[in-house]
Protein backbone atom coordinates (compact mmCIF):
# COMPACT_ATOMS: atom_id res chain seq x y z
CA UNK A 1 0.00 0.00 0.00
CA UNK A 2 2.78 2.55 0.63
CA UNK A 3 4.73 1.60 -2.63
CA UNK A 4 1.45 2.26 -4.21
CA UNK A 5 0.76 5.67 -2.41
CA UNK A 6 4.31 6.99 -3.19
CA UNK A 7 3.63 6.02 -7.22
CA UNK A 8 0.40 7.88 -6.79
CA UNK A 9 2.35 10.93 -4.81
CA UNK A 10 4.84 10.97 -7.67
CA UNK A 11 2.26 10.94 -10.14
CA UNK A 12 0.59 13.71 -9.14
CA UNK A 13 3.84 16.20 -8.13
CA UNK A 14 4.68 15.41 -12.22
CA UNK A 15 1.56 16.28 -13.06
CA UNK A 16 0.97 19.69 -11.31
CA UNK A 17 4.66 20.75 -12.19
CA UNK A 18 3.53 19.76 -15.75
CA UNK A 19 0.55 22.05 -15.14
CA UNK A 20 2.29 24.63 -13.38
CA UNK A 21 5.12 25.56 -16.63
CA UNK A 22 2.04 25.06 -19.09
CA UNK A 23 0.20 28.13 -17.01
CA UNK A 24 3.08 30.71 -17.59
CA UNK A 25 5.89 32.33 -15.99
CA UNK A 26 7.74 29.92 -13.32
CA UNK A 27 10.08 30.03 -10.37
CA UNK A 28 11.74 27.37 -8.44
CA UNK A 29 13.91 27.75 -4.78
CA UNK A 30 15.97 25.41 -3.16
CA UNK A 31 17.46 26.53 0.04
CA UNK A 32 20.82 25.58 -1.27
CA UNK A 33 20.26 27.69 -4.16
CA UNK A 34 21.83 30.80 -3.80
CA UNK A 35 19.63 33.47 -5.66
CA UNK A 36 21.34 35.90 -7.85
CA UNK A 37 22.17 39.21 -7.29
CA UNK A 38 20.22 42.23 -9.27
CA UNK A 39 21.08 44.91 -10.92
CA UNK A 40 18.19 47.16 -9.60
CA UNK A 41 18.37 49.56 -7.30
CA UNK A 42 16.60 49.09 -4.02
CA UNK A 43 14.54 51.99 -4.54
CA UNK A 44 13.73 51.84 -7.97
CA UNK A 45 12.11 49.02 -7.73
CA UNK A 46 11.92 47.27 -4.37
CA UNK A 47 13.72 44.86 -2.60
CA UNK A 48 15.36 41.86 -2.73
CA UNK A 49 15.31 40.66 0.69
CA UNK A 50 12.51 39.67 2.90
CA UNK A 51 10.76 41.45 5.51
CA UNK A 52 11.33 41.14 9.02
CA UNK A 53 9.25 38.77 10.63
CA UNK A 54 6.78 39.82 12.60
CA UNK A 55 5.29 38.50 16.19
CA UNK A 56 2.07 37.39 14.93
CA UNK A 57 4.04 35.36 12.00
CA UNK A 58 6.54 34.22 14.64
CA UNK A 59 3.29 33.35 16.65
CA UNK A 60 1.34 31.49 13.70
CA UNK A 61 4.41 29.46 12.73
CA UNK A 62 5.11 28.15 15.66
CA UNK A 63 1.29 27.39 16.30
CA UNK A 64 0.51 25.16 12.56
CA UNK A 65 3.76 23.21 13.27
CA UNK A 66 2.57 22.42 16.80
CA UNK A 67 -0.67 21.34 15.37
CA UNK A 68 0.85 20.08 12.06
CA UNK A 69 2.87 16.89 14.24
CA UNK A 70 5.24 14.79 12.92
CA UNK A 71 4.32 13.41 9.51
CA UNK A 72 4.93 9.79 8.50
CA UNK A 73 4.05 10.18 4.84
CA UNK A 74 7.42 9.47 3.07
CA UNK A 75 6.50 12.92 0.50
CA UNK A 76 3.85 15.59 0.67
CA UNK A 77 2.75 18.19 -1.94
CA UNK A 78 1.01 21.19 -1.08
CA UNK A 79 -1.13 23.34 -3.52
CA UNK A 80 -2.10 26.77 -2.18
CA UNK A 81 -4.03 29.47 -4.54
CA UNK A 82 -3.83 33.21 -3.16
CA UNK A 83 -5.44 35.92 -4.38
CA UNK A 84 -3.87 39.28 -5.34
CA UNK A 85 -5.04 40.78 -2.01
CA UNK A 86 -3.39 38.24 -0.03
CA UNK A 87 -6.49 35.99 0.84
CA UNK A 88 -6.12 31.93 0.41
CA UNK A 89 -8.80 31.12 -2.07
CA UNK A 90 -8.03 27.65 -1.54
CA UNK A 91 -6.10 24.60 -0.94
CA UNK A 92 -2.98 24.36 2.11
CA UNK A 93 -1.51 26.81 4.52
CA UNK A 94 -2.16 30.13 6.28
CA UNK A 95 -1.40 33.57 4.21
CA UNK A 96 0.19 36.75 5.93
CA UNK A 97 0.72 39.61 3.68
CA UNK A 98 3.38 42.21 4.57
CA UNK A 99 3.41 44.87 1.73
CA UNK A 100 2.85 45.30 -2.29
CA UNK A 101 3.80 41.73 -3.80
CA UNK A 102 5.23 40.25 -0.55
CA UNK A 103 3.25 37.12 0.40
CA UNK A 104 3.93 34.53 3.56
CA UNK A 105 2.47 30.83 3.13
CA UNK A 106 2.96 28.92 6.09
CA UNK A 107 2.17 25.69 6.17
CA UNK A 108 1.52 22.87 9.55
CA UNK A 109 4.95 21.34 8.31
CA UNK A 110 8.51 22.05 7.92
CA UNK A 111 9.34 23.22 4.29
CA UNK A 112 12.80 24.33 4.76
CA UNK A 113 14.06 21.20 2.64
CA UNK A 114 11.29 21.73 0.46
CA UNK A 115 10.89 22.22 -3.78
CA UNK A 116 9.14 25.16 -4.40
CA UNK A 117 7.38 26.44 -7.05
CA UNK A 118 4.67 28.94 -7.74
CA UNK A 119 3.30 30.87 -10.95
CA UNK A 120 1.32 34.20 -11.37
CA UNK A 121 -2.21 32.63 -11.97
CA UNK A 122 -5.83 33.48 -10.74
CA UNK A 123 -8.15 32.07 -8.21
CA UNK A 124 -11.27 31.92 -10.84
CA UNK A 125 -11.48 30.05 -14.73
CA UNK A 126 -12.11 33.02 -16.31
CA UNK A 127 -8.96 34.92 -18.70
CA UNK A 128 -5.61 34.63 -18.41
CA UNK A 129 -3.76 36.22 -15.72
CA UNK A 130 -1.91 39.31 -15.97
CA UNK A 131 1.58 39.63 -16.98
CA UNK A 132 4.60 40.00 -14.06
CA UNK A 133 6.89 38.12 -12.39
CA UNK A 134 6.82 35.88 -9.67
CA UNK A 135 10.14 34.85 -7.32
CA UNK A 136 9.47 32.59 -4.58
CA UNK A 137 12.59 31.38 -1.06
CA UNK A 138 12.04 30.12 2.32
CA UNK A 139 10.73 32.18 4.96
CA UNK A 140 13.75 32.95 6.81
CA UNK A 141 13.59 32.28 10.35
CA UNK A 142 10.59 30.42 10.07
CA UNK A 143 11.34 26.67 9.19
CA UNK A 144 7.57 25.71 8.21
CA UNK A 145 6.97 29.59 5.70
CA UNK A 146 7.75 30.04 2.03
CA UNK A 147 8.05 33.85 0.69
CA UNK A 148 7.01 35.38 -2.17
CA UNK A 149 7.53 38.00 -4.00
CA UNK A 150 5.43 39.07 -6.93
CA UNK A 151 6.73 42.18 -9.64
CA UNK A 152 4.91 43.71 -12.82
CA UNK A 153 7.42 42.56 -16.06
CA UNK A 154 9.40 46.06 -15.54
CA UNK A 155 10.57 44.47 -12.31
CA UNK A 156 8.17 46.81 -9.77
CA UNK A 157 6.51 45.39 -6.92
CA UNK A 158 3.20 44.75 -7.30
CA UNK A 159 -0.04 42.55 -6.00
CA UNK A 160 -0.77 39.65 -8.09
CA UNK A 161 -2.36 36.07 -7.67
CA UNK A 162 -0.83 33.13 -7.96
CA UNK A 163 -0.56 29.32 -7.32
CA UNK A 164 2.05 28.10 -5.38
CA UNK A 165 3.18 24.36 -5.05
CA UNK A 166 5.23 22.99 -2.08
CA UNK A 167 7.05 19.25 -2.56
CA UNK A 168 8.62 17.98 0.83
CA UNK A 169 10.45 14.67 -0.34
Amino acid sequence: METSFRRKATAVTFAVLALTLAGGGIAVAQPSAKAPQAAVKPTDRGTNSQPPVSAESARLSKAALKAGGVSTMAASVSITVVNSNGTKARGAGTVIKYGTGQYEVQFGYNVASAVIVATVGRADNCCIPPAGEISVAPRLLTPNGVFVQTRTSSGYPTDLGFHLVVHTP
